[in-house]
């Protein structure tokens, strides 16, 4: 029984970092308290900044009301790549395979065209998260997942906005979609999961890679192994939270005041200076994302 209250128990606070860093991507909304509360305990420790990222229509309207509302926040906006298949294939038992096409195709186009309207406001700053998942979706979503993140792509050049990338079991299908569409002038990898060597296929295309807990967990040496073939001005840093506490406080729920925990990890793996890495964070986020 302690050990499930331990789990369910936040971490405390880390030691504040001496230079603010910004959380690339968070989901206030999945979270206990209220934005309000995880904002201050976060700047309370360094993280002054945080991008708030929307997965369906109604968490991308809450996004970017939230950072109408508060200056530090700043928005993204998308159908996560699970979300388009659910809206293409949720429709009513019964229907014809033509009729569940139609009606689908109605249904994902209605969506994106009310996350394209919210692209364009001020606040949002990126289009995302998007891309693929072939983790949680079968086979037959994967074409909808494709035509869905295509459309994400041109809708971020077309508004001017950065991109934000999920990537779940599909390196190279990524890849190749974006290459094929031409990515953004500004696309972030969230939640990096690659190797190194796609690490340094991003760099040459000059893509961000923004890194989570699972960079601090002792078993992925890989994840940092692709962290030393980044160059310093494109990584960034993020907790995805509540998901992917760092260690040591894995399995525990997430906030934005734990990215010093994940910043100082990465910076021992880097052999940089807290501060040293913290400035560099700041500043490539704030390019990244345009504001």
């Amino acid at each position: 029984m302690a050990a499930k209250d331990d789990r369910s128990t936040p971490p405390p606070l880390p030691e504040p970092l001496a230079v603010a860093v910004a959380d690339s991507h968070t989901h206030l909304d999945m979270q206990s308290g209220t934005p309000a509360e995880g904002l201050a305990k976060a700047a309370s420790v360094g993280v002054t900044t945080v991008v708030q990222v929307g997965c369906d229509v109604p968490g991308s309207r809450w996004a970017a009301e939230l950072a109408a509302q508060y200056e530090q926040v700043h928005a993204a906006v998308a159908l996560h790549p699970n979300e388009a298949p659910r809206i293409f294939l949720g429709d009513p038992d019964g229907w014809s395979g033509q009729q569940r096409k139609a009606g689908g195709a109605a249904a994902l186009d209605e969506a994106l065209a009310e996350i394209d309207r919210l692209a364009a406001l001020p606040q949002v700053v990126a289009v995302g998260e998007t891309g693929l998942d072939y983790f949680r979706t079968g086979p037959e979503g994967v074409e909808i997942q494709k035509e869905s993140f295509r459309r994400h792509i041109e809708m971020a050049k077309r508004h001017g906005k950065a991109l934000v990338i999920h990537d779940r079991d599909a390196h190279e299908d990524v890849i190749a979609v974006l290459l094929e569409e031409g990515a953004p002038e500004r696309t972030v990898f969230h939640c990096y999961s690659g190797d190194a060597e796609m690490a340094k296929t991003c760099a040459e295309n000059g893509w961000y890679l923004s890194f989570a807990g699972p960079v601090t967990f002792k078993a992925n040496q890989p994840l940092r192994d692709a962290l030393l073939a980044t160059p310093p001005d494109r990584i960034l840093v993020e907790t995805d939270a509540p998901f992917l506490t760092p260690h040591p406080y894995r399995g525990r729920p997430n906030a934005p005041y734990l990215i010093p925990v994940t910043v100082r990890s990465m910076a021992t793996t880097l052999g940089l200076a807290e501060d040293e890495l913290s400035a560099a964070i700041a500043a490539n986020t704030a390019r990244a994302f345009g504001y």
